[in-house]
């Protein structure tokens, strides 16, 4: 019953015991002697009365002073039911109940030491030790509430530069602990902001790479700026990860307050857009936020819908760029490219949305969609009796997808197309980069005759012994190479080293960006004899391509532009 305390209950108990042993002391005291003895019923109603006091003392000491403890206990279990877990066990308890009071001061200081854990997982990033996203905001929304009109505050968007290679390469436990050094040199930036009089900031992680920092008084953006350039060369430094040595960088975005925004998703959007033009104009930059920027990322954002939207609308189409060979005269290769008819614009040309659609993931719906065209093409062309490939370029993040060459197949078998017409081109930078499952997958393509083949070469930093390992066929030399090699000895040298390199290996080279006569005399020389670029063909639509180049051997000297 609600409000009655065990202790009433014990009292009750003893009242009822001792009741009961002096009705049962007066019956037996009264039955003894005659029923008109006035004198026997006195001496055995003073017994009964002896009998029963005794009784009820006895019953109420043996169990009142456990009956207090337990109550005692009850009432600390309550309050502690209720959020007080600080305060001491009753010594009542401690006195009569030892093993309780034991047990119940180590359950509290259990749940104490599990709420405080809760608390840390739900306010702290454990790999850091900076505030998570979650208490991050909570934070910077407190500090802008207080923040009184003087000065500005400056938000931080912060994106480390090639981290997603070192935990490819290194693994997720080299990736979380080069993340813990970075926090550990933001808070020194901190630190030394603090010391020069900029005042204290918050920082925090707010998932993967990505890191804010937000000094809620500064004298202006200049000051901003600063601090910028001193988060740079903070992450600039060579990081020590053991046996290791990691170079990273950071591109910064920065969004002021309240110039850029009134409440921390402005400012957060600000400097993510910020941010992004940094990393687009070259990695390493800091740059502050401004309506151009703004106006840059809706377009941005309206093109990535409009790509996706021509998907479903199937607005885009492929021309084909030939490959040719000056011992024959004739293509023996046609490089399949995407264009994209939007209705209401000219034909946009990839480098327009292809980088927007490696962004926002819409380049593996649009590889999908090439890999699609080129092998119902390459099957025609084989009925047809074309005796050329079609060569595809494969983006990072189309190979990086668990399930191509599970959909390249089905699209290989779906138009029965030959393996052998098809070839694929990987990025320089890409093929050196590959890991052990994608190089299984591409040398039994190239088993079942699919030809591999490395573009762009020269543009990145190639492991000579690792591409004597890779499952390649053919090397296509960048433009950037040979571009002024009919005027430069240097340009010479450098471009007759990589040609006998690469032919060296076993494989054939492909000569890109040919623009003029001269670069062809020079390359003929150094031992070349596929070539491909505007001055040779421009790309074209497939019956304009297979009129010119699928019959007779071709004149190499006309400018086709």
């Amino acid at each position: 019953m609600q409000g009655v305390t065990l202790k009433s209950r014990a009292t009750a108990f003893a009242c009822a015991a001792g009741a009961l042993v002096f009705i049962l002391s007066l019956v037996l005291g009264y039955s003894a002697g005659p029923q008109d003895d006035v004198l026997q019923i006195g001496r055995s109603l003073i017994i009964a009365i002896l009998c029963g006091t005794m009784s009820w003392a006895s019953a109420r000491r043996s169990i009142a002073t456990t009956a207090t403890a337990i109550d005692a206990a009850t009432e600390r279990l309550l309050s502690a039911a209720h959020g007080d877990l600080q305060s001491a066990v009753s010594p009542d308890i401690r006195q009569e109940l030892p093993d309780l009071s034991v047990a119940m001061e180590s359950l509290f200081s259990q749940v104490r030491t599990n709420l405080d854990h809760v608390q840390t997982l739900a306010l702290f990033d454990q790999i850091t030790g900076l505030a998570n996203r979650t208490s991050f905001c909570r934070q910077v929304e407190r500090l802008l509430a207080e923040r009184e009109d003087n000065g500005i505050a400056a938000l931080f968007f912060i994106d480390l530069d090639g981290f997603k290679a070192v935990n490819d390469t290194l693994g997720h436990a080299a990736g979380d602990q080069l993340l813990a050094r970075v926090a550990g040199r933001l808070r020194e930036v901190v630190m030394a902001q603090v010391s020069a009089g900029s005042g204290d900031a918050v920082v925090g992680r707010l998932a993967g790479d990505e890191f804010t920092m937000f000094f809620p008084h500064l004298s202006g953006r200049a000051a901003a700026q600063r601090i910028a350039r001193a988060i740079q060369f903070a992450l600039g430094e060579r990081f020590d990860l053991g046996s290791q040595q990691v170079e990273l960088g950071a591109s910064i975005g920065i969004a002021c307050h309240p110039d850029h925004g009134a409440t921390l998703v402005d400012l957060l959007r600000a400097a993510d857009i910020a941010m992004y033009h940094a990393k687009h104009q070259g990695r390493g930059r800091a740059e502050i936020y401004t309506d151009e920027l703004a106006l840059a990322a809706e377009d941005r954002a309206e093109l990535e819908r409009e790509l996706l939207l021509g998907l479903q609308r199937d607005e885009f189409l492929l021309e084909f760029q030939p490959q040719i060979d000056v011992a024959t005269g004739r293509a023996t290769t046609a490089e399949a490219l995407v264009r994209w008819a939007h209705p209401e614009r000219d034909l946009v040309m990839p480098g327009a949305f292809v980088p927007v659609a490696e962004e926002s993931g819409a380049i593996v719906a649009l590889g999908d969609w090439v890999m699609d065209r080129v092998c119902r093409t390459a099957a025609l062309w084989a009925q047809a009796g074309v005796d050329q490939r079609i060569a595809v370029n494969i983006s990072t993040r189309e190979l990086g997808q668990p399930d191509f060459f599970l959909r390249l197949r089905h699209s290989i078998a779906t138009h029965a197309a030959p393996a052998a017409m098809l070839e694929l081109e990987i990025t320089e930078s890409l093929a050196m980069e590959m890991d052990p499952r994608v190089l299984d997958q591409l040398r039994a393509l190239r088993q079942d005759g699919v030809r591999i083949a490395i573009d762009d070469f020269g543009t990145g930093y190639s492991n000579l012994s690792r591409l004597r390992e890779l499952p390649v066929d053919r090397v296509k030399i960048d433009r950037s190479l040979v571009r002024d090699i009919a005027t430069s000895a240097e340009a010479r040298t450098i471009c007759s080293a990589v040609v006998g390199l690469i032919q060296g290996l076993g494989m054939e080279v492909v000569v890109e960006g040919i623009e003029n006569e001269a670069q062809m005399d020079v390359l003929r020389v150094i031992g070349c004899t596929l070539f491909q670029g505007y001055h040779l063909a421009r790309p074209t639509g497939e019956q304009d391509y297979l009129a010119q180049f699928a019959g007779q051997p071709q004149r190499l000297t006309r400018d086709a532009g």
